[in-house]
């Protein structure tokens, strides 16, 4: 009997203290607060009246929604300074993305910063979803009223910066992290994010050295040498480009976007056997596998293989119909794309070839790499070492000649 007179006191002063929040906060978020500790009393109330207990998991039910509940949020609220709320609308906005309702998780959280314009985690999280649903201006707006209130907010200076290079102030994202890099020269996320600023500029020589310096700091990681790499690329130094593909590739074997890469460098090469070898590797991706049939089938045509190469075609075709109309576009595929598959493409092969595809940044290389193949695709390898010998030796006698300036 005293355990239940001791249970009605403390539950119903905590009732009425989480009445008196709700009041003097107008937040009507403590409303399930309160439901909560109402079922807990309800419980407790239900035994009293019919004389008997429910059993031990039943009170121990009671206790949480009654006593234990409420006593944790008012230490929250005193000793962490979380309010009820921020943990209530965190969680209605957890389950809402789960559910993919994105507009409501977004509803909820524009209340809560409404309400408590000071709260930095509501800030942050309406700052996610806005970069989530590539509304980078609303989201850089977020994030900086997140650093306004908290200056040591962890890695909110870096998102900042990020969005800025997405909203087209490229050059207030590159002096960010130029400073964050002068202090700390390794901070491996900087680099990365400023290196990409930079390709977005096609400055890829700056974009090359921030690689270069980051790998002082990390020298055996697979993304700063297949990063570095396709900046090499998109300038065309494509032995300094094969050189780093071929270092990612040892560093993490299970990866398979250098090893595609590297398949499309051999081929413009014109080593068809190294560029078979690495495409055959990659035909267990799903993001490059339909590519990698594609250039099986090219390879196999150079080669005369007539039956293998429509045996590869066709493997390609299927995992992406659309390969089909750019080997028709092809002399290469002439002989052989009247007895391939024709597919037909309607909306349900659009939405399987969505499943998993390359970064934008890969598709561009893939892109650039294909077209640099076709272009090439008529020298052979003492045409292509000749221009890169020219390249080389022009490069030497700049370097030189700024040598030279230099001394005097």
């Amino acid at each position: 009997m005293f355990e239940k007179m001791l249970f009605n006191l403390l539950a119903f002063t905590l009732f009425i203290l989480m009445f008196f929040k709700l009041v003097r906060k107008n937040d009507t978020s403590y409303v399930y607060l309160l439901a909560l500790q109402f079922i807990g009393i309800a419980i407790n109330f239900i035994e009293l009246i019919i004389g008997k207990s429910f059993g031990l998991f039943t009170k121990l039910i009671m206790y949480i929604l009654s006593v234990f509940l409420p006593i944790f949020f008012i230490w929250l609220e005193h000793t962490k300074k979380i309010d009820f709320a921020e943990i209530f609308y965190t969680i209605i906005e957890k389950v809402s993305l789960l559910m993919g309702k994105e507009e409501i998780a977004k509803k909820y959280l524009l209340q809560l910063t409404e309400k408590y314009p000071n709260s930095c985690e509501g800030h942050k999280m309406l700052a996610e979803l806005y970069e989530k649903t590539e509304k980078y201006e609303l989201a850089l707006e977020e994030y900086e009223k997140v650093y306004e209130l908290n200056h040591n907010y962890k890695n909110i200076y870096l998102k900042i910066g990020k969005l800025y290079g997405n909203v087209g102030r490229e050059n207030e994202a590159i002096k960010i992290f130029s400073d964050i890099l002068k202090k700390k020269p390794d901070y491996y996320e900087a680099s990365i994010i400023l290196a990409d600023i930079l390709n977005k500029k096609q400055e890829y020589k700056e974009a090359a050295q921030v690689y270069m310096n980051a790998l002082k700091y990390k020298p055996a990681d697979y993304d700063l040498y297949y990063n570095l790499a396709m900046t090499y690329t998109m300038i065309n130094d494509f032995a300094k480009a094969k050189e780093c593909y071929e270092k990612a590739a040892q560093i993490n074997s299970l990866l398979y976007h250098a090893k595609y890469s590297l398949g499309q460098l051999n081929l413009l090469y014109g080593d068809l056997d190294e560029a078979e070898k690495y495409f055959m590797e990659c035909i267990d991706a799903e993001e490059v596998e339909a590519g990698a049939y594609y250039y099986l089938a090219r390879i196999a045509m150079i080669k005369g293989q007539i039956d293998k190469a429509k045996n590869y075609a066709n493997i390609a075709i299927e995992e992406n119909p659309t390969i089909y109309e750019k080997m028709a576009e092809e002399n290469i595929f002439m002989p052989i794309i009247d007895e391939v598959n024709k597919p037909k493409i309607n909306i349900e092969d659009k939405k399987k070839n969505k499943k998993k595809l390359l970064s934008k940044k890969e598709i561009l290389i893939d892109m650039h790499l294909d077209n640099t193949c076709k272009l090439v695709g008529k020298l052979n390898n003492n045409d292509i070492e000749m221009i890169e010998n020219v390249k080389k030796t022009k490069e030497e006698k700049i370097n030189k000649e700024q040598e030279r300036q230099i001394e005097e």
